[in-house]
């Protein structure tokens, strides 16, 4: 199979879907990679690195759209991608299409096989190619809201350590999952006043036995959200609904309540956030204000650290992309469910049930691609 990794071009994206060790194992099984040259330097690897991995590299997107049986990414293809895209042409990446009505048209316009990390499962119930990004992304809101929590950045001018004799900052964090547990655990070394929501009596025992008093734990009902946001020089939305979008927990009603200059970071951005006010922001400018509460919801966060996250990402996204360059994308597919999960649009009909209902798609069964 012909394997083309491009290089990203989402507003400050500097991750990419092949590290050149990735690439080195793709040619090891007997496949042909493509890069687009420069498509690694975000993570420190240049063109050497990947033509010494017995890669090629290719001068242009273009190329590795019109040549690549499975085009590996990390981010949502942009509209110029979409539009190269062909019938049959395999999509690996994140995709997080139910709050993206835009590109869920276009792919299925396009009548490739996209198959999106964020909705493969394992054995256990988890999302083990989401869970990476989702631990960088969880570590990285604290950073990202510890620094916006600055005066010079707009908000209240809190450090969220404290200093003896003055009382450390208090954090919300709204979802005990992966991002939420990540969260709390930077949050709690920074030794500010933690406290996380979440809806399951498993989860809050969980983290309560792992962070004993070090962190509070409170059951996340309408009352209690209200109040610990109200509290909070830091909220952190930490929401997850697998492949739908995130439900609006935190309502405009509830920044009228909120301290002059508190942050909120909705790392739920890439599905649609989990705060009523968010948008989508970049890098390049990470905040805006509402009711004169800073939100920070930059939609992929974990490129502003593309070395380790690229690496983390391709730890567990290479094994999956191998099978399917090995076995074609139904063989893999068929042999694995998690990996069939995964299957969010195929053949200009939408696979994915949460994405189908969210956007007013007819699902079609993964049985029924898998079968044709």
């Amino acid at each position: 199979m012909i394997v083309g990794t491009p290089k990203e071009i989402k507003n400050h994206e500097y991750r990419v879907g092949l590290t050149p060790e990735s690439a080195a194992e793709m040619v090891a099984h007997g496949h042909r990679v493509l890069v687009e040259t420069g498509a690694g330097l975000g993570i420190g690897a240049d063109d050497a690195a990947y033509i010494g991995a017995g890669a090629q590299i290719v001068d242009s997107a273009a190329e590795i759209f019109a040549r690549a049986d499975m085009v590996i990414k990390v981010k949502e293809p942009q509209p110029g991608e979409r539009a190269q895209l062909r019938e049959g042409q395999i999509l690996y990446t994140y995709l997080h299409l139910a709050p993206d009505p835009d590109q869920t048209r276009d792919l299925v316009n396009s009548g490739a096989v996209c198959i999106a990390y964020e909705t493969v499962t394992d054995a256990r119930g988890g999302l083990p190619l989401l869970k990476p990004m989702s631990q960088v992304a969880g570590r990285m809101s604290i950073q990202a809201g510890a620094s916006t929590l600055e005066k010079a950045r707009g908000g209240r001018g809190v450090l969220l350590g404290g200093v003896p004799g003055v009382a450390p900052g208090k954090v919300t964090v709204i979802g005990g999952g992966v991002v939420g547990f990540n969260a709390a655990q930077m949050a709690v070394g920074l030794g500010a006043d933690v406290t996380i929501l979440d809806r399951s009596p498993e989860v809050l025992e969980r983290l309560g036995m792992f962070f004993e008093a070090r962190a509070k734990t409170r059951f996340s009902n309408a009352a209690n959200l209200a109040e610990c946001v109200a509290e909070a020089d830091l909220v952190i939305g930490a929401v997850l609904v697998p492949g739908a979008a995130a439900p609006k927990l935190v309502t405009r009603a509830h920044l009228g309540q909120m301290k002059r200059g508190a942050v909120i970071v909705d790392v739920a951005i890439d599905q649609g956030g989990c705060v009523e006010t968010s948008h989508a922001t970049t890098h390049a400018d990470p905040t805006f204000v509402v009711d004169d509460v800073v939100h920070y919801c930059v939609a992929n966060m974990p490129g502003g650290v593309a070395r380790t996250s690229t690496y983390a990402l391709n730890n567990v996204t290479l094994p999956h992309a191998l099978r399917i360059a090995d076995m074609g994308w139904k063989a893999a597919l068929s042999a694995d469910p998690h990996l069939a999960a995964g299957l969010n649009v195929w053949n200009g009909k939408v696979t994915y049930r949460a994405v189908a209902e969210d956007l007013g798609y007819d699902p079609v069964a993964i049985e029924i691609a898998l079968a044709a």
